[in-house]
């Protein structure tokens, strides 16, 4: 089992999270994440995993900040990963919270676009409401 996917992903979790030499320690371990001691056991990460489910999947944190845990992880893609990142931006409009990317595909506009916009300093509302085209400001 130690060849596996999952079993990869274990491991790499726990380096990340317990191994100051691991590159990636200072955005995981270095930050506070820690990995629940269930997971100590790769037999109970599977239990509570399960098999990944498929080859564009890895575990994501739900909460961001938040431990590896069961109640944190999930299998996730690379694209529902870039909307739980550090850097992702959350807009809230008429009750509604997206990050950017969301709000730009909803609104018609690119990602380059709404960011300009917000750049510009356009209040929330024109950003998200105004038409593309030649009479934007």
């Amino acid at each position: 089992m130690t060849r596996t996917p999952e079993n990869q992903v274990w491991q790499n979790m726990r380096a990340r999270c317990l191994n100051p030499n691991n590159p990636r320690y200072a955005d995981y371990g270095g930050r506070g994440i820690s990995v629940c001691e269930r997971w100590d056991s790769f037999r109970s990460f599977l239990a509570d995993m399960g098999q990944r489910p498929g080859p564009e999947y890895s575990i994501e944190r739900i909460d961001n900040d938040g431990p590896y845990s069961p109640e944190n992880c999930r299998w996730a893609t690379r694209g529902e990963q870039r909307r739980n990142t550090r850097q992702t931006r959350a807009l809230t409009f008429n009750g509604k919270t997206q990050c950017l990317t969301d709000w730009a595909a909803e609104v018609g506009l690119s990602l380059d676009g709404l960011r300009h916009r917000i750049k510009q300093g356009w209040p929330l509302e024109e950003v998200l409401t105004r038409p593309v085209g030649r009479w934007a400001r």
